[in-house]
């Protein structure tokens, strides 16, 4: 098997899987990271949404063999170190505003929110409607307004 190295949570690692193999099933299955979730596995639901170098991105959907050395993965199990707290500002804007039910998407939702409070930033400006609009990960029990809410008030925080 190919040896393919990258970074997760701020940690180097090295896998022997084949080129092929999705990054999703190796945090999940070989590192054993279950915070990125499987929903859909044809990037489509978005429960498994991660950072790859700070922007949004769905395991299911990256061949490992696309990763470089440098390539920062970063889950939700490694989120609240990138602000150097004991939980993420969107982590506990979810906690505070009552979000999850099921909680199965709830660590895609949280690492989608925080890109794009990242990226708008970026940009110069505040969270809109449009860009809530723009977030397309699936909730089965259905508490967008509670999520909606919980991003304006994370971002507040970041």
């Amino acid at each position: 098997m190919p040896e393919h190295t990258f970074r997760v949570n701020g940690e180097q690692v090295t896998v022997n899987v084949a080129d092929d193999v999705r990054l999703l099933w190796v945090l999940r299955d070989v590192l054993r990271i279950t915070g990125p979730k499987y929903g859909c596995g044809i990037n489509v639901c978005k429960a498994c949404t991660s950072h790859l170098n700070g922007k949004a991105v769905n395991p299911c959907a990256i061949p490992v063999k696309d990763l470089q050395p440098d390539d920062e993965v970063t889950t939700i199990e490694g989120l609240a170190a990138t602000a150097g707290t004991e939980l993420h500002p969107m982590q506990q804007a979810w906690l505070d505003h009552d979000v999850a039910q099921c909680g199965y998407c709830q660590p895609g939702q949280i690492m989608a929110a925080v890109a794009l409070v990242n990226r708008v930033a970026a940009e110069g400006r505040a969270i809109t409607d449009d860009d809530l609009d723009g977030i397309r990960n699936i909730c089965r029990c259905g508490t967008y307004f509670r999520i909606r809410e919980a991003i304006r008030a994370g971002a507040r925080n970041m």
